[in-house]
């Protein structure tokens, strides 16, 4: 007879074993060497967490009890594998479309990304899985105590709940140590699955070997096998199509919404191809786990005591028949069973507990909202680390609660309906585009909390929770509202009564509430991602940049991916952009792109909490609202077309507050134009007028006051004259009707034109000339020699520098000539220069004086003659680029 103390020594061991498996797949992972690890078969065998111990010994104590009828606990998930796989292929093409990274963070990403919603999903979830977490438990202790009573050496284990408390601290520190090693949960836990696989395959190998000892080491072969079981009661049993029915659709709903099962059917799924060897090879290690328990339920009701556990038949035969190895085995195996569930479970959980719990409250909490101090990082691991302890504990304190002693499917199937309340607003979020949050929050309420009151809290025993009298009165002597006969409805099994009303309720309010209201235009958006997620996968839309910085979302990024991996998403996106360094701009894209990254850490909800503390919120385009607004025409059936008229809108709305910005400003110019052009007019003239009404009207001048007034007259004269040129000059350009006269010759002639004509060399201004300044021309260098002119003579009025200096440099990029004016001076302002070159304009320097036609002019004699002018910015001061074509200038050989 296997000692106690072996036992534990061979638990240790199997444990180190697992360590070290989950060790090597984390090392080969991050070493990029664990292809195996992406293997069909390792994610076939994951999903195996599916059997706990409820499986490995449950089911043959439910058979015991209840014949044929623990096969609804396979028939469930084999349905939804093999009649539902299109719908399965939807959720996981949906889970990496999204980076989900929990079933709470798929229901409120896909219902406007409410934490509500998330926090509902999870307080849920972690009540409705302590029960099953409480099974595994016990049925670890109630296998250790049949070991101590076999053990002739040591006393019978009197405290189980010790053993409990170990078996739970034990699995605590394994989750912890390799289930919160990355932070991203969609970086996958290759250790834990790897482990888990593993695992899978120990359990079916001793439930397969437990099975051929009884049947051929027992029964005496396969006749002698199933003569036994027609003669016993189990050959009599009757099917009961309620329980049946509502057994196989809670195993079903339990397949798709227990989060351990999501954590590995969607989050840690690697390819979706994966699924495709899963659709039948579950199933068939299903029908392995299956194939034996009516056997093993018969031969342990024939052979073994009266009142004999039939949870622990699995255990007790080979006990009883000396069998020491093959019973070692089978420890191991309900020991696997047990211990996989629990890791997965609690990683599962402690990512809903964080993402959509601990980091809101924390955020709330900090004064600077995403971009506080210290590191993000952190405080999301040890939430996670000490989500996985809490969740242990409460599996722990429930069973002490509870007592133990309820049977293992009982426990389970408490869990299974639990969660099944998840199931309306899932399946809802996944084909209907109207379902909305308030349905979603109203129906998981309703369902919630029926669930409570009619199987939760009963599962206590009669005055552990409940009173007893209230399961026999109901509240308050309100009959009606009995956990076990609610609304008057009597006769009914306790477990099917239960689930009838909660998923019944749960699914009716949640259809009325979602006919009788709205989605938001994010729900909607959302909604068209998720139920047309074949037709466009990628992420949802509706960030505005216009509040955000870069450097305030590189912070918040870095604390959250660590500074290596934010960094080389923020470089990769500038780099996109065509821009260098690390702070691309804010634009919806990117906002998109860092959204998706971050929820893999902490969910997605609170990343779009988070980039919406920076940007000041979501803003979804008029598109999109009109999309939203006009049901009947379902714009946003195809995302593409909405996609491609979104963009185009937004270019268009950005192009027209341009344009209204720029004619806004043109009008305040042309006002301001019309003005000093009155002014430049009439004050010339005024002078004309009164001195030539002087030297007309007076006979006493000298000849000297007559030379003198004449003079000024002349000049003012000349003064008007150029005006006047300037004005005549720019018509005849803009259409067109001016004459080039092209001759050649070197560059370096017309600029010492120019700075000739502006007195540039005589005055206070330093020149430096480089460059290719002999270039050879063929062009109207007089008109080329014009905008020199008026370049050079803006730099002598505007540049506000102490010292005055102007750098003319030239050079042949690809046979275009290009000539820089560069000068030292304050330059022009951001956003007057898209005005410079406007005929109205004379934007910064109203003292300089002039009708603000110069910049006007050049800019049309450069188009006349095939090149343009632009204004450089970020030059340290004004600085204007003049170009050539090739077929107008070419460089000196």
């Amino acid at each position: 007879m296997p000692s106690l103390n072996l036992l534990i020594g061979v638990c240790l061991a199997y444990v180190a074993l697992l360590f070290l498996v989950a060790f090597g797949a984390e090392r080969a992972a991050f070493r990029g060497r664990g292809a195996w690890l992406r293997s069909p078969w390792v994610y076939t065998l994951s999903l195996s967490i599916y059997c706990t111990a409820w499986t490995f010994y449950g089911a043959v104590g439910y058979a015991a009890r209840s014949g044929m009828e623990y096969l609804t606990i396979y028939i469930g998930p084999t349905l939804v594998m093999i009649g539902w796989f299109w719908a399965v292929r939807k959720l996981v093409r949906i889970g990496r479309s999204q980076n989900i990274t929990s079933i709470a963070d798929l229901i409120s990403s896909r219902y406007g990304k409410s934490n509500l919603l998330g926090v509902l999903v999870t307080l849920l979830a972690v009540i409705g899985t302590t029960p099953y977490i409480a099974l595994q438990l016990q049925s670890v202790t109630l296998s250790v105590a049949s070991f101590s009573l076999a053990d002739a050496t040591v006393r019978p284990l009197s405290d189980q709940n010790s053993t409990a408390f170990w078996v739970a601290a034990g699995l605590a520190f394994f989750t912890v140590l390799f289930g919160t090693r990355n932070l991203d949960a969609n970086e996958r836990h290759h250790g834990v699955v790897m482990a888990i696989a593993v695992e899978a395959v120990v359990k079916l190998v001793a439930l397969m070997a437990v099975g051929v000892f009884v049947v051929w080491g027992i029964g005496g072969g396969v006749s002698e096998t199933l003569a036994r079981i027609d003669a016993s009661r189990l050959g009599d049993w009757q099917i009961q199509p309620d329980r049946w029915l509502a057994l196989t659709g809670l195993s079903a709903a339990a397949f798709l919404c227990l989060p351990r099962m999501f954590q590995v059917l969607v989050v840690e799924n690697e390819e979706e191809g994966h699924l495709r060897t899963a659709s039948w090879a579950f199933p068939a290690y299903l029908l392995l786990m299956s194939l034996f328990v009516v056997p093993i339920a018969v031969t342990g009701l024939d052979l073994l005591p009266e009142g004999s556990n039939p949870d622990l038949f699995v255990l007790s035969l080979p006990l009883a028949e000396g069998q020491n190895g093959l019973a070692l085995l089978s420890f191991i195996g309900g020991f696997s069973s047990a211990t996989s569930m629990v890791i997965v479970a609690s990683i599962a959980l402690s990512t809903m507990v964080s993402n959509h719990i601990v980091m809101p409250i924390w955020l709330s909490r900090q004064v600077g909202g995403a971009m506080v101090s210290g590191d993000v990082r952190y405080v999301v691991i040890t939430a996670r680390r000490l989500s996985i302890i809490g969740v242990l504990a409460l599996g722990y304190l429930y069973y002490r609660v509870s007592g133990g002693s309820s049977a293992l499917a009982a426990i389970g199937l408490i869990s299974f309906s639990g969660v099944a309340q998840f199931l309306p607003a899932l399946i809802g979020g996944l084909f209907w585009r109207g379902a909305n949050r308030i349905g979603a929050l109203a129906g998981l309420v309703v369902g919630g909390g029926l669930w409570l009151w009619c199987l939760f809290l009963p599962s206590f025993g009669p005055d552990m929770i409940l009173p007893g009298a209230v399961m026999v009165d109901g509240p308050f002597g309100i009959g009606w509202l009995r956990p076990y006969a609610l609304f008057g409805i009597q006769g009914l099994d306790p477990l099917v009564h239960g689930v009838l009303w909660s998923l019944l309720l749960n699914t009716g309010v949640f259809v009325v509430t979602c006919l009788l209201t709205f989605p938001s235009p994010m729900e909607r958006l959302q909604g068209a991602q998720f139920v047309n997620v074949f037709d466009h996968s990628g992420a949802t839309r509706g960030w505005s940049g216009a509040m955000a910085q870069s450097e305030d979302l590189m912070i918040m990024a870095q604390r959250i991916l660590g500074a290596r991996d934010a960094q080389e998403l923020f470089r990769i996106a500038a780099e996109d952009q065509g821009l260098q360094g690390y702070l691309p701009e804010p634009t919806p894209d990117f906002l998109r792109r860092l959204e998706r990254a971050l929820s893999g850490s902490v969910g997605a909800a609170t990343a779009h909490a988070m980039i919406g503390q920076i940007t000041g919120g979501a803003n979804v385009s008029v598109e999109d609202l009109l999309a939203v607004a006009d049901e009947t025409a379902q714009i946003m059936e195809h995302s593409s077309q909405l996609e491609a008229q979104s963009a185009e809108l937004e270019r268009t709305a950005r192009q027209l507050r341009a344009a209204n910005e720029k004619l806004t400003a043109l009008s305040v110019q042309k006002d301001a134009f019309l003005s000093q052009i009155s002014h430049e007019l009439r004050t010339p003239m005024t002078s004309i007028r009164a001195f030539s009404e002087i030297m007309r009207d007076t006979d006493t001048l000298e000849p000297q006051e007559k030379v003198k007034y004449a003079g000024i007259i002349h000049g003012e004269a000349v003064r008007l004259t150029r005006l006047l040129d300037d004005l005549l000059d720019l018509s005849v350009l803009e259409n067109g009707q001016v004459r080039m006269n092209v001759s050649s010759g070197p560059l370096r002639a017309v600029l010492d034109h120019a700075i000739s004509a502006t007195g540039a060399d005589r005055g206070a201004m330093r020149l430096t000339l480089r460059g290719a300044l002999d270039a050879d021309l063929r062009t109207d260098r007089d008109r080329l020699a014009q905008v020199f002119i008026n370049l050079i003579a803006n730099a002598q009025k505007y540049c506000d520098a102490k010292e005055q200096e102007l750098r003319i440099s030239a050079r042949d990029m690809d046979g275009i000539l290009i000539v820089d004016f560069i000068d030292n001076g304050s330059g022009v302002a951001a956003e007057e220069q898209d005005l410079i070159f406007e005929k109205f304009s004379r934007v910064g320097h109203q003292q300089a004086g002039g009708a603000g036609l110069g910049l006007a002019i050049c800019r049309e004699i450069m188009v006349r003659l095939g090149g343009s002018i632009t204004y450089l910015p970020g030059q340290g001061g004004a600085a204007f680029r003049v170009t050539l074509p090739a077929s107008d200038a070419m460089a000196a050989q």
